[in-house]
Formats: C-alpha cells, structure tokens, sequence
C-alpha cells in the first residue's frame, strides 16, 4: 500500500510561504470520517496556523474556491465578519503551495486560527430550531449583499452532472460504479430535465457551504452563528443547497455517529418550524421549494457518488453509496412532496 508523508508536504509548503519559520510540531486534526487532511502546525515562536492538504478535484478549482472563501471572510458584514478563517497572503496573493510529486498533486493552503463558541446539542429544542433558523437566515442575506465583490466561480450545477456523466463513460467510472450506471445516469437526466424545467440555473447564487453537520460550526449562547470551519464543499449556488443539512441539524433523529442520507428528514415538522422562522426573516419563493428536491438528487450524484470515495473514508464511502443506489436515489419522487411545505409557509 502506497503511504504517502503528508507532513513533509505541509513542512514543504511552510518553507516555500516563509523559510525563516522554525516549525515546534505538525498536529493532525483531520475529522475521522473524512479523507481530508487539516493540520495544526505550531511554530518555535507559538504562533498557531492551521493547513489544509487536498489532492483531488481540480487545482485551478481549489485555488478558485479558497480565493472566494477569503474574499468572503474580509467582505462579510456584522455580525458575521469573524464567521469565516481568513488565509494567509504573501505578497498580494492568496498563498497556496503545489506539490507535485511522483504519486500525488497535492495543494496546500493556509488558514488563521479561528475562535469557535459553543457547539450545538445533538437535538434542538423547538425554540431552539428557530432561533438558529433566524441567524442562517440573516447570514445567507448577508452573503447575498456582497456576492457580486467576489472573484468569479466557473463551476455550475449543470458542469459537475455533466462532469459525472463523462466520469461514466472511463474505463475507470465503469469500473467502480459497473452495477448502478444505468441508475446513475437516468437520476442525472431527470436532475437536468427537472432543473431546466423549474428553471433553477436562473435563481440566485450565493456562497453556499452544503455541510452544515454541527461538527462543521459554533454558536452564540443565543444560537446565532459564531464560527464555520470545513469548506470542502464549498461553491457559488442557490442558497437551496444548504437546505438538506440545516434539515438534518433541526431532525428529530438527531446527530449520530452511524449517519445515513435520507431524504425524510425533509417533511419533517421540525424542518417546517425551521423554513418558518428563516421565512420571516429572509422568504424563500416556490419555486425554491420546488427546486429543493433537486438540490437534495445534486448532492447524493456529487458528494456522494462522484466524490464519495474521496470525501469518506472507505468504510462510510461503501456503504453510503450503496444506501444511495439502493434506497435513496430511486425513492426521491415519491418521498418528498413541496405542497405541505409550500402550505406551510403561504407560498
């Protein structure tokens, strides 16, 4: 098995951002669940960054992704202008370092430390939930007032399906998804077909995070957000794309180790008090409710079939995957319904 030194990477990246760094240690704080890595790297004079190392995907998307990501830091208004980690700069750059070795391109990016407040219970009170549907409200209106000062993004919804589709047709896409193509491919049509006909390339697009599990951020003691950290799946796009994790924070099943993607968590009661409260604050339209069951068919393709062997860990990625080509994809149309959620909010 090929065991590549991911320290000597980081060490690497270190010395090519400012070679007068005396480096005390390099501390893993990956989450466990996930292939990425995140390192805490401590300096002879104590000062604290943190690293990312990533290694798949496109570089020129990494480098286009953490160059939004920091503009949204600095241009974020209050109360949410410490929300997000800021990147290190040399020069007038965001520095990102490229690794290109023998077996791996791997990219690295530094971050400040960033302060984190209170993590969430595993689950919400019903005042709870909109409490803190309130604050995602008012964060999402605030990253809507300066999206047009972030640098342009070149990825879509439509170009990672299509993406997929072309990953099909390798040798190595038939290899590793040989017994669910036909399945794959069907769910990417209908994504397309029902995206062109709700028209959902033309709602707005904001910056939107998609893991929003309480692992990834902290609260105020008064449940307004406080800190979000783990950008992996990070893009500019409906605001919708959020929806299907705040569902899984506000659940009645709560936050569990042993994690499954259903779709129900949707129509629950508790996801109706939560689009309530984030209604008033900031209202959704009907057709973003309509286009919610796309957003919910995008991640399972993307995240989770396209990329899953990357985002997770072997043992999760199997059985994920399989739960999605057995269970979730082929149930979508039938298990989620927007007309209670529409009644609900008036719309």
């Amino acid at each position: 098995m090929l065991r590549i030194d991911f320290n000597s990477i980081v060490r690497e990246a270190v010395e090519s951002y400012d070679n007068s760094k005396e480096i005390a240690s390099i501390i893993d704080i990956s989450a466990k669940v996930s292939t990425n890595h995140v390192y805490r790297i401590k300096f002879a004079d104590d000062n604290i960054i943190i690293a990312k190392l990533s290694y798949f995907g496109k570089f020129e998307h990494f480098v286009e992704d953490h160059s939004i990501i920091n503009s949204l830091a600095n241009n974020l208004p209050a109360p949410f202008e410490n929300v997000l980690a800021r990147s290190l700069i040399k020069g007038n750059s965001l520095f990102i370092h490229r690794h290109k070795g023998e077996f791996i391109d791997a990219w690295v990016v530094f971050y400040r430390p960033i302060q984190i407040k209170k993590k969430l219970p595993k689950k919400l009170t019903e005042n709870q939930i909109q409490k803190l549907a309130r604050s995602f409200a008012q964060f999402h209106k605030a990253c809507h007032s300066i999206k047009n000062t972030l640098p342009p993004s070149s990825k879509t919804l439509e170009l990672d399906i299509n993406h997929l589709l072309a990953i099909l047709k390798t040798k190595d896409g038939q290899h590793e998804h040989r017994m669910h193509i036909d399945l794959i491919r069907e769910q990417c049509h209908l994504f397309l077909e029902n995206m062109n006909e709700l028209g959902g390339q033309n709602l707005p697009t904001i910056p939107v995070f998609v893991d929003w599990n309480i692992g990834n951020f902290s609260v105020t003691p008064q449940l307004d957000l406080f800190s979000r950290w783990d950008y992996d799946w990070f893009r500019m796009s409906s605001r919708m794309m959020d929806f299907y994790f705040f569902s899984r924070v506000v659940s009645q099943v709560g936050d569990k180790t042993v994690f499954s993607y259903e779709i129900d968590r949707l129509m629950e009661e508790r996801f109706v008090l939560f689009l309530q409260a984030y209604h008033e604050v900031y209202p959704l339209r009907e057709v973003e409710i309509r286009f919610l069951k796309e957003t919910y068919r995008f991640f399972l393709l993307n995240y989770v079939v396209k990329y899953g062997r990357y985002f997770f860990h072997e043992i999760f990625a199997t059985r994920l995957q399989q739960e999605v080509y057995n269970e979730h994809l082929p149930n979508i149309d039938q298990r989620f319904d927007p007309e209670p959620l529409l009644k609900a909010l008036n719309i």
